[in-house]
């Protein structure tokens, strides 16, 4: 990613946005299109920040409330996921997040049926047609490593430790522990993973010095 500093658009984009002024994105970083940020609505001082050679790619939308934030760790790779924020959505360094995946930290909408019918009304009659969302926004955080396969579906309030692996398709609606393997709808227990002493950062000062 190329942004120009007068306007903060990307060089070679085929959509004609920009990057937001909140948004904060690392010089080596690659966002693919401003595009992502269609849908970004952050007024926070920092509604998203892109770390050390992270990417996102064509198809990566940023659903951002007013109150949301969004983190992308070092060398993380999202390649065309839907992000729905209304408070706080964390991707640790070198996770691979795929197609089709939805991160979501908020509903949006209530679930009794006639407090949501009185909700969809009133944004038919509204010039924004989006839910306020945000009140019952739980955060979603998602570690160091991971490995989320596509059109997964991570639920409000999850938080999915260091190493972990989600098979493709699953819903997840809690906790994944570090160093496991879960899938389906619920996402349940597959396996663990056998962990060493051995953490990323060895790892790549080893592959470095090679």
């Amino acid at each position: 990613m190329t942004v120009t500093s007068a306007g903060r658009s990307i060089a070679g984009d085929w959509y004609a946005g920009t990057i937001p002024q909140n948004a904060v994105v690392d010089e080596t970083a690659f966002i693919e299109t401003s595009f992502s940020f269609h849908m970004y609505r952050s007024r926070l001082p920092t509604g998203f920040r892109a770390g050390r050679g992270a990417s996102t790619y064509l198809g990566t939308m940023l659903d951002v409330g007013e109150s949301g934030s969004v983190s992308i760790g070092d060398f993380s790779l999202v390649h065309g996921a839907r992000i729905i924020c209304d408070r706080e959505i964390t991707i640790g360094d070198y996770s691979l997040i795929s197609w089709n995946v939805v991160l979501m930290d908020s509903y949006r909408l209530p679930r009794s049926p006639s407090a949501r019918r009185r909700l969809i009304e009133g944004m038919s009659l509204s010039t924004r047609h989006l839910p306020p969302g945000g009140d019952e926004a739980r955060p979603v955080h998602i570690g160091r490593n991971v490995w989320i396969g596509f059109d997964s579906c991570v639920l409000p309030g999850v938080t999915v430790g260091e190493g972990a692996v989600i098979g493709a398709r699953s819903v997840v609606f809690e906790d994944v522990a570090s160093y496991t393997v879960v899938a389906g709808n619920p996402a349940r227990l597959v396996r663990r993973i056998e962990s060493t002493a051995t953490t990323t950062d060895d790892a790549i000062r080893r592959a470095s010095a090679s």
